[in-house]
């Protein structure tokens, strides 16, 4: 099959992350166990009782309790939701050099291009092991590859992750992290304030000073990324029940893109240190802090040979990123790791996102002589 007609396939399988991804996964475990890789499935049910499954494919060695491999190519096999209205979601379709679908960016025409570069290798020839990592839930909190980390049983020395970055090497990108602080006073009539506490205007406050946090966190900067230092967003906020009500409760969503090497934690100690002066203003308000995700970032050396490799046979100089991948877990297992694959991020997710053909078909040769080159 072309990688065209391996993304036709794939796209046309349903695998939005609130489903089942067992259809994409057994469709993938076939091809490859066809061409001759040892498969092993790693199912887990989500937190709505839906089956999921990570699958890993190697060549060159065995499953054990820690298969070391020189290099994996990782790819995520969920999609994000699409719009009803877009009635060619699962049918590609192919346009002046484009090719549509839901996926066909993010990150299915990644996967087929691993699957095309695999076929024309021999992989008898492979003298260094090679894994391909097909992972689940990577759109809703890289959840897959969270477990294949935690679980520890590959250890690749080198990791291509798939994301859509023009077919341009990126060697480090920012974490993601989020918190839902909610904020509780005590409810009053609105004609008597000094009755109650406001959670509303404490919530206020406290925004007031993460918004002076996310100043002190400007200095400390890293030069590789623009912009160059930790990006804070609240992007929703929801509080009291009526005009006339001192509001009791009021909660907001802070998220925060901490540069490689800063960690989460550095943000929620400001963040303690912000709510205990708060508590001293207002003793009447109560403060909690969930931290949902707290996914630190990756980098690896501009020296690093796999970095090197890549810039040659992208003919691109290797650059970061301020999304969230799965890179970050192929580090955590030991990889030098670098994000890489077709299309443009910023058509992911969207109506109508595509894949340009030609960066598809480019993407297989660099897959293929990046295994050529690394394992045999």
């Amino acid at each position: 099959m072309t990688a065209q007609e391996t993304l036709a396939e794939l796209v046309s399988i349903d695998s939005v992350s609130s489903r089942s991804n067992v259809e994409i996964i057994e469709r993938l475990a076939n091809r490859c166990e066809a061409i001759g890789f040892q498969v092993k499935r790693f199912p887990y049910t989500d937190d709505k009782g839906v089956e999921k499954v990570n699958l890993v494919a190697l060549a060159g060695t065995e499953f054990s309790d820690r298969a070391s491999v020189e290099l994996a190519l990782v790819g995520h096999t969920d999609t994000v939701p699409y719009d009803s209205n877009w009635t060619g979601a699962l049918r590609l379709t192919e346009k002046e050099g484009k090719l549509y679908g839901r996926g066909a960016c993010d990150t299915k025409a990644f996967v087929a291009a691993v699957l095309s570069a695999i076929d024309v290798i021999d992989l008898r020839k492979l003298t260094k092991p090679l894994a391909l990592i097909f992972t689940a839930d990577e759109e809703i909190g890289l959840i897959g590859a969270k477990r294949l980390a935690k679980d520890g049983r590959i250890q690749p020395r080198y990791a291509i992750v798939g994301e859509p970055t023009s077919l341009r090497p990126m060697r480090a990108g920012k974490g993601y992290c989020l918190a839902e602080i909610i904020v509780k006073g005590r409810e009053a009539h609105s004609a008597y304030p000094a009755l109650g506490s406001s959670a509303v205007t404490g919530a206020a406050r406290l925004i007031t000073r993460i918004e002076t946090i996310a100043d002190q966190l400007r200095s400390d900067t890293h030069k590789a990324f623009d912009p160059p230092f930790t990006t804070l967003n609240i992007g929703l906020i929801k509080g009291g029940n009526a005009k006339n009500v001192i509001a009791g409760e009021c909660k907001f969503t802070l998220e925060w893109r901490p540069i490689p090497g800063q960690g989460a934690e550095k943000l929620l100690e400001l963040l303690a240190a912000a709510i205990d002066e708060e508590k001293k203003s207002d003793s009447g308000l109560a403060f909690e802090v969930d931290a949902a995700r707290t996914d630190e970032g990756y980098e690896t050396s501009v020296d690093s040979r796999l970095v090197n490799l890549l810039e040659q046979l992208s003919g691109h100089k290797a650059g970061t990123v301020a999304f969230g991948t799965e890179a970050a877990q192929m580090t955590q297992l030991g990889a030098e790791a670098v994000v890489l694959g077709p299309g443009d991020i910023r058509v992911a997710h969207r109506t109508g996102e595509f894949v340009p053909t030609n960066e598809l078909e480019a993407c297989v040769n660099m897959l293929a002589k990046a295994i050529e080159l690394l394992c045999a």
